[in-house]
């Protein structure tokens, strides 16, 4: 981790389940840097002990009786706003539950093995191990007294077709969801082509962009080998996936394939920027939102270097200010902004 932990990450652990809580304290166990300070079978265990442990992250089941995750979490962040983590089922009622979450509060997301348990439980449990750590270091107090809006935004009538000559090329990872949200949710229809690397594994991709098509003004999609970039749209790289975008006539088109891990990302930030580098130059801009590490820094240079305009969030309204602070570190970006005012930058560019 580029980041050194000060002191142990205290974890609360709330699933209904006895054998998971169990697992999962064994598995966090394993590192020294983590201790369970305590189990919950639901969030009104959870409640109390949160009160009463101090806990610095929360792992959290998806799907629990009583009350499920979201509705817990549209409790909690607005009261005590902590970083979660989502334990999540690979079922599509599981992934759409995870996308709410992750919209309501949570940070970040495991998913439970499918097949292979006992491997699979291994790989898991690094993986939460490690996004633990992580979301020990992010801020989320800006949820305090936040308000959850139920506004769905009417789509623009539109007609997505002929070519563009500019594309917006975002990368994100912890907290990119949401920062993700709030730039589309900004985006005007008319809005050259957009593509997007979030750092997500496979299978939610889907969900994720399903749920932002439903609050943008923009078409928002999973993006598919051929899918045209245009005015109006935004293409998202699947889990697992490698996108990049090149150049045919006139027009510009979105390829994903199977590709090797690059800064431990599939998809990674770096391989669409230096895409869009070589092939969009000066006509993409390029945006580096909140995410630990620092996959597409260079990337953003090559695209920088190669005349695109660039820009990153900020260290205030990063969830974790670990991307956007490489890539400015390197002379990538030429302007940290506020998530709110990125948008409007992006769209000033055009003019």
């Amino acid at each position: 981790m580029p980041q050194q932990l000060q002191k142990k990450v205290k974890v609360l652990i709330v699933d209904d389940s006895a054998l998971v809580r169990s697992i999962l304290e064994a598995g966090l166990s394993k590192d020294p840097m983590i201790t369970v300070v305590g189990t919950a079978s639901d969030p009104y265990v959870a409640r109390d002990k949160i009160l009463e442990l101090g806990p610095d992250v929360l792992t959290l089941d998806v799907e629990m009786p009583r009350m499920d995750g979201v509705a817990f979490l549209q409790r909690l962040m607005p009261q005590f706003p902590l970083p979660v983590i989502m334990v999540s089922a690979l079922t599509e009622r599981g992934k759409k539950i995870t996308m709410d979450a992750l919209e309501a509060g949570a940070l970040d997301f495991v998913t439970k093995p499918s097949t292979g348990v006992s491997r699979g439980l291994n790989a898991m449990m690094s993986d939460l191990r490690e996004k633990v750590k992580i979301a020990s270091m992010a801020d989320v107090s800006h949820w305090q007294n936040h308000k959850y809006a139920k506004l769905k935004i009417q789509q623009e009538a539109q007609v997505l077709s002929g070519g563009t000559d500019k594309v917006v090329v975002i990368g994100a990872s912890t907290g990119g969801t949401e920062a993700i949200r709030t730039m589309m949710k900004m985006f005007p229809a008319s809005t050259p082509g957009v593509v997007i690397v979030q750092h997500m594994p496979p299978g939610f991709i889907e969900a994720f962009a399903e749920s932002l098509n439903n609050q943008s003004a923009m078409n928002v999609k999973e993006a598919e080998t051929g899918d045209r970039i245009i005015p109006g749209r935004v293409l998202i790289a699947p889990g697992g996936k490698q996108m990049t975008v090149y150049r045919s006539g006139g027009v510009y088109l979105a390829r994903i394939f199977e590709g090797e891990r690059v800064n431990g990302h599939c998809p990674s930030v770096e391989t669409l920027m230096n895409s869009a580098a070589e092939h969009v130059g000066d006509n993409a801009v390029g945006v580096m939102l909140t995410g630990m590490g620092g996959d597409g820094s260079k990337g953003l240079l090559a695209m920088r270097q190669a005349g695109a305009r660039t820009f990153a969030q900020d260290e205030k309204t990063s969830v974790v200010f670990g991307m956007p602070k490489v890539a400015y570190e390197i002379g990538a970006v030429e302007k940290l902004l506020p998530i709110d005012a990125i948008v409007p930058a992006v769209l000033k560019s055009f003019e």
